[in-house]
């Protein structure tokens, strides 16, 4: 089978000398970064999660550092949520879009001052478009790639887990806020957060030599709680409606599309403001929904499409069998005219055609 081969292009994590012993069987490339997909089976990972705690080499959600006097005005001018309602503690959820509005990005900001943010990537090269904007605009900020690596702690047992190495003081996060607790004599951020709906943290860690020492001390610490290494779920992330960047949406659809209007907030002149007045008054054409798909189903590696009488009415990128709800769980972005919950469509699978029923709500 073939491999892939790291690279300057491709690179390996801090994390990696211990999810390779831990028995990776499978990477993706996550902003040129390898990110772990599976250890045991999708399906055992899924199971394991929801009873117990994993960590998560998460190193691929990379960070570009804003910082400056005009760090804060940049953030007003990329995304359509409302910074000023911003905390000292707080993470933001902040979807990023062009002057079309379309989605460019949904990273995690972290406001480390009021001249200091962190946007915790999902899959894009989103860098060079802030860096472009901050050029052209003259702006007063400097942006970096940090040597910043986030470590994901998820399950139910996470709080005992986290406690045992960063004292009880994590209990007291809420959630999208952090503390910065010490580790090794070195203070980390911890959020409350975390691409799964079973609840951790996720560690924000500053300087690639301590990433080892903290898998380490973490395995070491939870022998007792079932602790193991684990990556973003696919069945759990589906069943949960956490969306994907990349699959589920992408340049071509707005925040509307992807349920994401209430961060659309913003009393500031953002780009892409005036692409998106219209959907802000009557709502979007499409929009993602939770679905069901009869019958066996191949693994999901493109995009389905969703027809009604022949004629496409959306698209599924995100499908998969779930264990526990005894169903083909998906999430596809839907056509107004068959959005409502009930409406039954065929879907066109590299396995032949099945029906798709769209359901009220994700399964969490």
């Amino acid at each position: 089978m073939a491999v892939i081969f790291p690279s300057r292009r491709v690179r390996k994590t801090p994390f990696t000398p211990g999810v390779e012993a831990a028995g990776v069987k499978g990477y993706t490339v996550y902003n040129h970064m390898l990110l772990p997909v599976v250890f045991d089976s999708v399906e055992a990972d899924a199971a394991h999660l929801k009873q117990h705690v994993q960590v998560w080499d998460v190193s691929a959600e990379r960070q570009v550092s804003l910082k400056g006097p005009d760090a804060l005005r940049l953030m007003k001018l990329i995304s359509p949520r409302d910074m000023d309602r911003m905390a000292d503690d707080q993470c933001y959820y902040v979807p990023t879009v062009d002057h079309n509005g379309g989605m460019l990005n949904d990273p995690v900001a972290v406001k480390l001052a009021q001249d200091h943010y962190w946007l915790s990537l999902a899959d894009g090269d989103l860098l060079q478009f802030v860096l472009g904007l901050a050029i052209a605009r003259g702006l007063d900020v400097a942006i970096e790639e940090p040597d910043v690596s986030p470590l994901a702690v998820q399950g139910p047992k996470a709080d005992e887990l986290m406690a045992r190495v960063f004292g009880d003081a994590v209990r007291d996060i809420r959630f999208f806020r952090y503390k910065k607790l010490p580790f090794m004599g070195r203070d980390m951020v911890v959020a409350r957060s975390g691409w799964s709906k079973q609840g951790g943290f996720e560690i924000y860690v500053e300087g690639s030599e301590n990433g080892m020492p903290l898998w380490d001390a973490l395995f070491e610490a939870g022998a007792d709680l079932n602790v193991r290494a684990g990556c973003p779920n696919t069945i759990e992330r589906i069943e949960s409606g956490l969306l994907s960047y990349g699959s589920d949406m992408r340049r071509d659809n707005t925040p509307y599309e992807c349920g994401l209007g209430k961060f659309c907030n913003s009393p500031e002149d953002y780009i892409g403001k005036a692409a998106l007045a219209d959907q802000a008054r009557s709502g979007p054409r499409r929009q993602i929904r939770p679905l069901v798909i009869n019958g066996e189903i191949p693994p999901c590696t493109g995009s389905w499409p969703l027809l009604a009488q022949g004629r496409q009415v959306g698209q599924v990128a995100s499908a998969v069998f779930s264990p526990e709800f005894d169903v083909n769980v998906a999430i596809g972005m839907v056509d107004r005219s068959h959005w409502d919950a009930g409406t039954v469509m065929e879907i066109e699978t590299e396995g032949g055609r099945r029906t798709a029923t769209v359901q009220e709500k994700f399964w969490r």
